[in-house]
């Protein structure tokens, strides 16, 4: 069974007879938020510590789950591969995954669906050995993930191969953990290359090491970090969803427009205090992270098409089928979005 902290509010048994506090509250909500007292029980989790899962951390440490009557239980799960067991046997409401973990469970049958999305290209780096000054000179040499099949994993092989070299015939990807201990792994020479994100790329050089390539150059779409749920849970407890991409929108509204709570909330989770790496950490990921967070399907496509000389079904997959763009279609219609940038 997985656990984790509850930092949800509870109210006592005594506020349904304070009839005066109840009005006062309600009237200082907002037409577009949920009040306090109304909270559902949800439970959410997450992989990998990167800033990518800032648009998390801001939703549940700065109160948006919250906000939005979410009782919310967030968990820290190793690895992705982990998290989407999770959410199929029914220990968790929704996850947040890259497109890689929605695609495969899909594939294999699984009521998986994307309803919106956190961060919707690669902006990772492929940091090499000093002496490596090319990508022709990663042919040969061992690079180094998190764990086999998970986003790290398949954000590296489909780089290599739209930089023309091919990760299984050409080069060999190995396991190495997390980022700290991929930079350690590069550092014992026990790989030759490997895929970090700032702020650890500033500190990949600091220590001899080369920054070889900004995958963010090479403008991929693919959903590095969206929300994930499955169809069955939208059928029974779509509110509940709804609450969910309403948080998270807010969450990345905030990002936008409050840098230096947002690069302190990263200085904590990635456990930091380099002032130069968090502002590049800030700078890359905020440029990325969307205002309308639509899931769109162009993200999913690009995965579909990559593995579909090696997968007979994401050949014939329609990625529209993947995502589910009513929640945040919602939400623009609404005028909540506009409302939220004062546009």
């Amino acid at each position: 069974m997985l656990s984790g902290k509850n930092r949800s509010l509870r109210f006592g048994s005594n506020v349904l007879g304070n009839l005066f506090f109840l009005c006062a509250l309600f009237a200082a909500t907002s037409v577009h938020s949920v009040p306090a007292f109304a909270q559902e029980r949800m439970r959410i989790a997450w992989a990998g510590a990167t800033p990518s899962n800032t648009p998390i951390w801001v939703a549940d440490q700065k109160g948006f789950f919250k906000k939005n009557g979410l009782q919310a239980e967030v968990i820290n799960i190793s690895a992705s591969t982990i998290v989407i067991q999770a959410l199929l046997t029914g220990e968790l409401d929704l996850i947040i995954a890259p497109s890689a973990t929605l695609v495969s469970s899909r594939l294999a049958g699984a009521d998986t669906i994307m309803v919106s999305t956190n961060l919707p290209m690669f902006i990772d780096h492929i940091v090499s050995l000093g002496d490596i000054k090319t990508i022709e000179q990663l042919k040969g040499k061992t690079g180094g993930v998190n764990r086999l099949g998970t986003t790290s994993d398949m954000t590296l092989r489909l780089a290599l191969r739209r930089l023309g070299v091919d990760p299984e015939k050409e080069t060999k990807i190995i396991a190495t953990g997390e980022n700290p201990q991929r930079l350690a792994a590069l550092s014992r020479n026990i790989t030759q290359f490997t895929l970090l994100g700032e702020p650890l790329v500033r500190e990949a050089e600091k220590m001899g090491f080369r920054d070889l390539i900004d995958i963010g150059t090479l403008k991929i779409q693919y959903h590095v970090n969206s929300v994930v749920t499955r169809e069955k849970t939208i059928r029974e407890r779509r509110p509940l969803v709804a609450k969910t991409v309403r948080a998270f929108t807010e969450a990345l509204h905030f990002i936008k427009t409050n840098k230096e709570e947002t690069k302190a909330l990263i200085a904590k989770n990635l456990k930091t205090n380099d002032p130069e790496g968090l502002e590049r950490a800030y700078r890359a990921y905020n440029a990325a992270f969307p205002e309308i967070p639509y899931p769109n399907p162009e993200g999913v496509k690009t995965l579909l098409d990559d593995i579909a000389p090696r997968t007979p079904k994401a050949a014939t997959a329609d990625p529209k089928s993947f995502v589910d763009m009513s929640f945040v279609q919602e939400l623009e219609a609404s005028g909540f979005i506009r409302q939220l940038y004062k546009r």
